[in-house]
């Protein structure tokens, strides 16, 4: 609201009305096109983002899975250690006090005993981490129990090199972003190209006008409803601040476009790598599966000799304490390999075709 003196007046041009409706339409404008559409891009690679975010708690939730569940493999295992440690210890200290063994057998019977119940004291922390870790990952009470089974992954690394290269410059959420940055700097450039050619727009105007601003003192006829339509044409003679703009868009393209070779450069390293390093797990789960089952060969010779005379108790529980410990390290090496294929399958971005 303002008071007026004279020819009727509005600050910053235009005629005091009860009522004004205004109506602008851009027909022809490559700088706002090219600011919409960028913008456009901006809200593709916020779901990109999203897919990086989703991928990542998947592999949390899955390795945190896998985790427990080779926890508690370990822990069942670590029940038959620990009987077999304490037959030893029993058999041991009943030869030292008749005379047979040294103390010094003792002490190293009592020390396999304590192992083991530290690895059991371990374990039994690793499986209460993992178990709370999971029951947050999928919101459940924290009292709440989880069973869990041993479960494979699909093997990401039987791939050549070349094909998850491919994939992952494909599908990498990472790659897709930076990519998406670049398109987006692409099309504001064009736009700000645009900015030499004129711009075309609709304009439309409705005013109600009122007697008490002394119209009818200042025109010879009074009309309360006043309309104007027509074709806004703006054409740019000076275009220093387009040049300006023009210049800074071809920066931000040539960043994003080192930007996008740098993260596909950094992407097909990081493949190269975690598909060498799956490889090398897969290899050390293999060493660690022969000496399992070299383990359980030799126990079972164990036990053959045991009946038939030719090995003692703690021979056959050392054997059995051996065996246990080759299975702890199978499970460590395969839950490892299993690491190292989810790392795979991330970089890739395969990890949300695999699981949902």
């Amino acid at each position: 609201m303002a008071y007026t003196s004279g020819f009727p007046l509005l600050a910053g041009g235009g005629a005091p009305a009860l009522f004004n409706l205004t109506y602008n339409q851009e027909l022809f404008n490559l700088p706002a096109r090219g600011d919409v559409r960028a913008q456009e891009q901006k809200s593709e690679q916020q779901r990109f983002t999203m897919d990086a975010v989703r991928d990542g708690v998947i592999q949390r939730t899955v390795s945190t899975y896998l985790e427990l569940a080779k926890v508690r493999r370990q822990l069942n295992l670590l029940v038959n250690e620990r009987e077999s440690a304490q037959k030893i210890l029993d058999y041991t200290r009943q030869r030292a006090q008749a005379g047979y063994e040294l103390p010094i057998e003792v002490t190293r019977a009592q020390l396999t005993a304590a192992q083991v119940e530290q690895r059991r004291a371990q374990l039994e922390d690793q499986e209460e981490t993992a178990a709370d870790q999971l029951r947050v990952l999928l919101a459940l009470e924290p009292d709440r129990p989880i069973e869990v089974t041993a479960e494979d992954i699909p093997p990401a690394a039987d791939q050549t090199i070349a094909n998850l290269v491919a994939e992952a410059l494909r599908n990498n959420p990472e790659v897709k972003t930076a990519e998406s940055e670049r398109t987006a700097s692409e099309l504001r450039l064009k736009g700000e190209r645009g900015g030499y050619w004129p711009t075309v727009g609709l304009i439309g105007q409705y005013n109600l006008l009122a007697k008490f601003n002394n119209y009818d003192q200042f025109f010879n006829r009074f009309q309360r409803n006043n309309f104007i339509a027509g074709i806004d044409v703006k054409i740019p003679i000076f275009a220093s601040h387009t040049g300006a703009a023009v210049s800074f868009a071809r920066a931000n393209l040539t960043a994003s476009q080192m930007q996008v070779e740098n993260k596909r450069a950094q992407v097909s390293l990081d493949v190269r790598h975690q598909a060498r390093r799956a490889r090398e797990m897969d290899t050390t789960r293999e060493v660690a599966r022969l000496e399992l089952d070299l383990a359980q060969q030799n126990l079972q010779v164990l036990q053959s000799q045991f009946q038939q005379g030719r090995a003692s108790i703690r021979d056959l529980e050392s054997g059995q304490l051996d065996e246990n410990e080759k299975w702890l390290a199978f499970l460590d090496a395969e839950f490892g390999h299993q690491q190292a294929e989810l790392d795979l399958l991330r970089t890739t971005g395969q990890l949300a075709q695999v699981f949902q």
